[in-house]
C-alpha cells in the first residue's frame, strides 16, 4: 500500500480504494467532504433503526432506581440466561463509568424512567437456542415514564432493542443521565450481517476475538465468519487429528484454539445473538494442513523428479476423502451453526500440472488439460461429504463460476473484483442465495474518511428481478490478517466496520453521509467508553477516553 500524503484541512484525499485481499484492481476515489461535527436529529443511534421518532421531552435515568426486568406477560423469565446476562451488561454500559458520580441521587425532581420491561411475545423465546439465518431480530421499543417497554418475538430482537435503548441514553451538561420519549419499530434489512476475521496469518488471542464479538453486538452484526486456518498456520486443535495443530500451528501450545476456547467463543457469541460460521478452506490455502497430515497435499515435480515442495490438496487419492469425511464430521459437531464455509478460492494449478500421477488421472477421466474440471471434481466430492453431515455450506464464488453442482441451499459469497454486480446477477439468476463482501475488504486502509466508501455501497445495485434481489441475504466486512494481529486489529476494524453494519441493517434510503458522520462520531466515542479502542474520525476528544492504554 502507498503511504498516505496529506493535502490540507478542507479537502480529503484521492486514495486507494482496494477491492479485495485475494487480489484486486486498484482505483482512485475522492472522499466527500463531511460537515462540521454536529448533532443529528437521531442522536447517536447506530445503525439507524427502520422507524424512530424521538420527542424533545426528556426523562431522568438514575442508577439507584432504574432496573431492567422481564414483563409479566413475557414467555421468557429469570431462567433465560441470554436476557439475564444482557440486562447486567447493558445496565453496566449505561451506568458503569458514572454510577458513583453525584448529581443523580434525588428522586422526584423530574419525570423519570424507572423501569425497562422486556416482553418476549412468542411462546418459544429461543432462550436456549442458537441464532440462525432465519432468526427474528425485530423489536418495538417505547420509551415513556415511568416505564419503557421493549417487545420482541424472540430473544434475538430483544438483544437488538437493548442496544438501541442503551444508545438513547445520554448525559446532560450536569452529568445527569437522560433519555427522550421515543418510539422505535425496527428490524434488519438483511438477515446475514457478517464480519470475517482471519486467525491464520496472525494468531488472534481469544480475548481479542471476544472483544470484537462485543463490538459486533454494539453494531448489530449477527455473523462471525471465522477464517480459522490457512496456508500459514493451523491453530484449530482437532481432537481427531491432533497433529494438524501440533505441527501446523505457529506454536502447539500458545498459538492454538483448544476445544474449550472454541466453545467459549461460540457461547459468548450466542449470548449476543451472533452466529459462528467456521471456514476451512480447501483445496488451496492448505500448506499448514500438510505438516500434520501425510500425503494430503500434492507433491510438486520438476520434470520427472519431486521438488520437495507441495501444492493444493491431492484430489486423486481415496485417502484424501477418507480424511475429509472424518475431519468435517468433527467440525460439524463442534460448530453448531447450520452452515460451514468450505472456501474453494484461489487454487494454483501449477503443482497439479507438474505431477505425473495427476496428469494420468486427468487423461483417464477425460479432463484433458482443464484443471478447473479437476478442481470441480474435488469440490463436488467434498460438498457431498459435508452434505452428509446435514450441514449447509457456503463457498467463495469460484466454485460457482467453475460449474460445480451445488445444493439448492448453498450460499455463494461474492468477493472478486470491481465487477461484482455482474457476479451477483449471475449467481441469483441461477437461484442461489448470496452474500456480498467484494466492496467491504477492510484490510485495505486509507488516510481520512475511508468509511464513506463502505457506507455508499448499495448491495442491490445490480440488474435483476425482484426475486433475484431477494436472494441477496446480506454481506460481510472482511479483515484479512497479513498485516493485522492483536496489536492493531480492533482499531483498524472499528468504526470502519460500523459503516458496513448500518448499510446491512438500516433502510435502503439511509444514505446521508453528513448525518451518518455526526452519529458515527458519537457511536465511536461510545465504543471507546465501553472499552473498544475504535480509531478516531475527527480531531478532538471523547468525553470518556479509552482506558486500555
Amino acid at each position: 500500500m502507498n503511504p498516505a500524503l496529506g493535502w490540507g484541512t478542507t479537502t480529503f484525499l484521492l486514495l486507494l480504494a482496494a477491492v479485495v485481499c485475494h487480489g484486486h484492481v486498484e482505483r482512485q476515489e475522492q472522499w466527500e467532504e463531511v460537515p462540521q461535527l454536529g448533532e443529528s436529529r437521531f442522536g447517536s443511534l447506530w445503525p439507524l433503526p427502520q422507524n424512530v421518532v424521538i420527542s424533545p421531552v426528556a426523562f431522568m435515568l438514575r442508577s439507584s432506581s432504574f432496573q431492567i426486568v422481564h414483563s409479566a406477560e413475557s414467555s421468557a423469565g429469570p431462567g433465560c440466561s441470554i436476557l439475564q446476562s444482557a440486562f447486567r451488561r447493558y445496565f453496566e454500559y449505561m451506568f458503569g463509568y458514572t454510577k458513583n458520580q453525584g448529581g443523580n441521587t434525588k428522586k422526584g425532581q423530574d419525570s423519570e424512567v424507572t423501569e425497562l420491561q422486556v416482553w418476549i411475545t412468542s411462546a418459544d423465546s429461543e432462550c436456549d437456542a442458537y441464532p440462525s439465518v432465519t432468526s427474528d431480530e425485530s423489536y418495538e421499543l417505547t420509551v415513556d415514564q415511568p416505564t419503557a417497554v421493549l417487545k420482541a418475538a424472540k430473544v434475538w430482537g430483544a438483544l437488538r432493542g437493548l442496544e438501541t435503548f442503551s444508545q438513547l441514553v445520554y448525559e446532560d451538561q450536569y452529568g445527569a443521565k437522560k433519555i427522550n420519549k421515543t418510539d422505535v419499530q425496527d428490524f434488519p434489512r438483511f438477515a446475514h450481517r457478517g464480519l470475517l476475521l482471519d486467525s491464520s496469518r496472525h494468531f488472534l488471542p481469544v480475548k481479542v476475538i471476544l472483544a470484537n464479538l462485543e463490538a459486533m453486538a454494539m453494531n448489530k452484526y449477527n455473523v462471525f465468519h471465522w477464517h480459522i486456518v490457512d496456508d500459514n498456520s493451523f491453530p484449530y486443535e482437532s481432537t481427531v487429528f491432533p497433529d494438524l495443530s501440533r505441527k501446523g500451528a505457529y506454536h502447539p501450545y500458545t498459538h492454538i484454539y483448544t476445544p474449550t476456547d472454541v466453545k467459549m467463543v461460540i457461547e459468548f457469541a450466542r449470548m449476543r445473538g451472533i452466529r459462528v460460521i467456521s471456514e476451512f478452506d480447501t483445496p488451496g490455502h492448505t500448506q499448514s494442513w500438510g505438516k500434520g497430515q501425510m500425503d494430503l497435499l500434492t507433491s510438486c515435480y520438476s520434470g520427472e523428479n519431486p521438488t520437495g515442495s507441495f501444492g493444493p490438496v491431492n484430489p486423486i487419492l481415496n485417502s484424501t476423502y477418507d480424511f475429509m469425511a472424518k475431519f468435517f464430521k468433527e467440525v460439524s459437531l463442534v460448530f453448531p451453526d447450520t452452515y460451514i464455509h468450505l472456501g474453494g478460492d484461489e487454487v494454483d494449478f501449477t503443482c497439479w500440472k507438474s505431477n505425473p500421477d495427476i496428469q494420468a488421472f486427468m487423461q483417464e477421466h477425460g479432463f484433458d488439460k482443464d484443471f478447473k474440471k479437476l478442481e470441480s471434481y474435488y469440490i463436488q466430492k467434498l460438498l457431498d461429504i459435508v452434505g452428509s453431515t446435514k450441514k449447509g455450506y457456503m463457498i467463495w464464488q469460484e466454485v460457482f463460476d467453475n460449474g460445480v453442482k451445488l445444493k439448492p441451499d448453498t450460499v455463494v459469497e461474492v468477493w472478486m473484483g470491481s465487477n461484482y454486480q455482474e457476479e451477483l446477477q449471475n449467481v441469483t439468476a441461477a437461484g442461489f442465495s448470496t452474500i456480498l463482501s467484494a466492496p467491504w475488504y477492510l484490510d485495505y486502509i486509507s488516510y481520512g474518511q475511508d468509511w464513506q466508501r463502505y457506507y455508499k455501497v448499495e448491495p442491490l445495485a445490480f440488474k435483476g428481478t425482484d426475486a433475484q434481489k431477494k436472494l441477496v441475504i446480506g454481506g460481510e466486512a472482511c479483515l484479512w490478517g497479513e498485516y493485522v494481529d492483536a496489536t492493531n486489529l480492533t482499531p483498524r476494524l472499528w468504526p470502519r466496520a460500523s459503516a458496513v453494519a448500518e448499510r446491512l441493517w438500516s433502510n435502503q434510503n439511509v444514505t446521508d453521509v453528513g448525518d451518518a458522520y455526526n452519529r458515527l462520531t458519537q457511536h465511536r466515542c461510545r465504543m471507546v467508553a465501553r472499552g473498544i479502542p475504535a480509531e478516531p474520525l475527527f480531531v478532538g476528544y471523547c468525553d470518556q477516553e479509552y482506558k486500555g492504554l
